[in-house]
C-alpha cells in the first residue's frame, strides 16, 4: 500500500477511503497477507481520481463514474456528459481565478509603483 499510495501521491488512508467509497474501478487484489496488492492499472485508475478530486469532483459523481466505468460499455454517452459537465464547471473556476488574480496583479501593480516612486526620491 505504501509503494501505491507513493506512486499515486495519495495517502494509504485515501486509498482505503476510495476502496470503501467505491471508487475503485476493480476490486483491489489482496495478497495471502491480506496486503493489498495494486496494479499498474489501479495506479493509473486512481491517478486520474485524484485529477477528478483536484479539480473539484464531488465524491458521489466520482462514485457515479467509477460505476459506468465498471458496468463497462454501452454507457459511453453517460461518461461522456459527467465528464463535459466537470470540465465546464473547472473552465468555469478558472475563469473566476482568472479575473481574481487580474485584481490582485492591479494592486501589486500599484504598489510597484508607489514603492518605486519612494526609492527614486
Amino acid at each position: 500500500m505504501a509503494e501505491a499510495a507513493a506512486a499515486t501521491g495519495v495517502s494509504a488512508h485515501t486509498l482505503r477511503y476510495y476502496e470503501r467509497a467505491g471508487l475503485m474501478r476493480d476490486p483491489v487484489a489482496r495478497a495471502s497477507s491480506s496486503h493489498r496488492r495494486y496494479t499498474v492499472e489501479d495506479v493509473r485508475w486512481v491517478t486520474f481520481l485524484t485529477k477528478l478530486r483536484l479539480t473539484g469532483m464531488p465524491i458521489r459523481e466520482m462514485a457515479r463514474y467509477a460505476e459506468l466505468v465498471r458496468a463497462g460499455e454501452g454507457n459511453e454517452a453517460e461518461r461522456l456528459a459527467l465528464l463535459t459537465e466537470h470540465r465546464r464547471r473547472v473552465l468555469a473556476r478558472l475563469d473566476e481565478v482568472q479575473r481574481n488574480l487580474t485584481a490582485i496583479n492591479v494592486k501589486i501593480s500599484i504598489y510597484q509603483d508607489i514603492y518605486q516612486e519612494r526609492v527614486v526620491r
